[in-house]
């Protein structure tokens, strides 16, 4: 601990380092944090307020290896208001899964699966679908993209047939040929909590016009978010409103709504009103729908099945499995495609009795009577090598018993739950597992889908 009277100690303090130290040390710094020492003296305060220095090494720090930070909105933002941002955005980064069901499942526009990722100047979400040849091969289609105007507004476009190519120049530029491409549908995305969201339409978003210069949205009370020179950018308080909140034309549409309500001659004005809501949902093309974040899709040392899983089940079909521990150390499998809110299990089991090599007599025998269900060689030339599984590929053996008596009263009645039973999971030494049922005579191989952050087997749908 530094002592007040020793006189080397006292020589040096805070304001003695150099200004690139000083925004390296304060990089690490939260926004109430920086609020806070920006109060301690007027230098500070002058530092604190530089946009360009604090903010931008505050953003670099963070997401300088992900994303091309200068980029962003065109070079036009200011950074404190990416920084915002992206805080709020970078918990999209990884999996998540669709819940519940409604009108775009009909025609084939909501995924099961997304993954999120950093592009140079947005954040973009691929739909995740599995292969109908009968091989491990994942599709990986554009679905999201999420980005900041060059104007300082959040834009996000919905891609509802895959089929745009990753902007090449920026997301600035993508913004200039979004009013030809049909396919793109203006949406918000609307957090509810950290592992929630849902994206609705944004019907308004059209209200924007065309300029001669190029694409220009319909403007806001965002001028805060840029950067002018006349404007010094204030670090004490927080911006009203949010990435994804709602417009301002929203609230007057709301003020409008209840006036006419309580006005003479209101009811005519709000039938009228109701009429025309009703006209534009018949002219929506996307439907709201929520997304649930997919925790732990990568398994761990002490939850080795944990995770997310692919498989060819019996109908040569491939499936995505997700695989949870419970508090108690029960496992449970669920496809990933059953988007009901009480899905079936594939299997679940609370307590598993786990074996280790030397196996008995009886557990090799249960194991080296079944077929192992093996992709189309045909249409698989990455998997089309008779894969190495004797026994001696297994390190562990759990046993399941997937009995009705053990799980939700919401499952009971299903019949897969009834009809699967006491099962084995093998643990194999490449660190996949395979699992099947006593009652029939197969094994169902599970690979991963994701490893050291590369999703495996991809095939682009550009």
């Amino acid at each position: 601990m530094a002592n007040p009277k020793d006189p080397i100690d006292s020589l040096f303090s805070f304001s003695d380092f150099p200004e690139d130290i000083q925004l390296c040390i304060l990089s690490f710094l939260s926004p109430p944090e920086i609020a806070n020492f920006a109060c301690t003296s007027r230098r500070f305060t002058s530092l604190c307020r530089n946009d360009t220095k604090l903010w931008f090494s505050m953003c670099q720090r963070r997401w300088g290896s992900k994303t091309q930070i200068s980029k962003w909105g065109g070079g036009n933002i200011t950074y404190k208001f990416l920084f915002k941002t992206l805080t709020e955005w970078e918990n999209l980064i990884g999996f998540w899964r669709q819940c519940g069901r409604n009108r775009n499942d009909l025609s084939g526009e909501s995924p099961r699966l997304i993954i999120f990722e950093w592009g140079p100047s947005f954040v973009s979400g691929s739909r995740v679908c599995p292969s109908k040849n009968g091989t491990y091969h994942v599709t990986k289609a554009p679905f999201l993209w999420m980005g900041i105007s060059p104007d300082g507004q959040v834009v996000n476009f919905l891609d509802l047939e895959g089929q745009t190519e990753i902007p090449s120049r920026g997301f600035d530029s993508f913004l200039e040929f979004v009013c030809s491409d049909q396919n793109l549908v203006p949406v918000n995305v609307n957090f509810m909590g950290e592992d929630h969201f849902i994206v609705e339409e944004n019907s308004t978003f059209w209200h924007g016009s065309k300029s001669k210069d190029g694409f220009e949205l319909r403007r806001s009370s965002s001028s805060k978010n840029l950067i002018e020179d006349t404007e010094e950018v204030n670090v004490v308080g927080a911006e009203s409103g949010s990435p994804g909140s709602l417009p301002d034309s929203w609230v007057s549409e709301m003020y409008t709504h209840f006036a006419n309500r309580t006005s003479p001659g209101g009811d005519r004005s709000w039938r009228r009103q109701r009429k025309k809501e009703k006209e534009r949902q018949g002219r929506r093309r996307w439907e709201p729908a929520h997304f649930l974040k997919v925790d732990d899709y990568l398994p761990t040392s002490d939850k080795p099945l944990q995770g997310l899983w692919k498989g060819i089940s019996r109908n040569m079909n491939l499936e995505f499995y997700l695989v949870k521990y419970d508090e108690i150390g029960g496992i449970i499998c669920q496809r990933i495609g059953d988007l009901a809110s009480y899905s079936p299990a594939v299997f679940w089991t609370s307590e598993p009795m786990l074996m280790q090599s030397p196996f008995s007599p009886e557990e090799e025998h249960i194991y080296d009577g079944r077929v192992h269900i093996q992709p189309l060689a045909a249409e698989d030339d990455s998997h089309c090598k008779p894969a190495v599984t004797g026994i001696e590929m297994v390190s562990h053996i759990l046993h399941m018993n997937s009995s009705c008596n053990i799980i939700v009263p919401a499952l009971v009645g299903y019949a897969d739950l009834h009809n699967n039973g006491e099962g084995r999971i093998w643990r194999y030494t490449n660190g996949t597992f395979g699992f099947g049922f006593l009652n029939d005579h197969f094994v169902i191989d599970l690979k991963h889908v994701i490893q050291d952050g590369c999703l495996l087997d991809s095939v682009n749908f550009l």
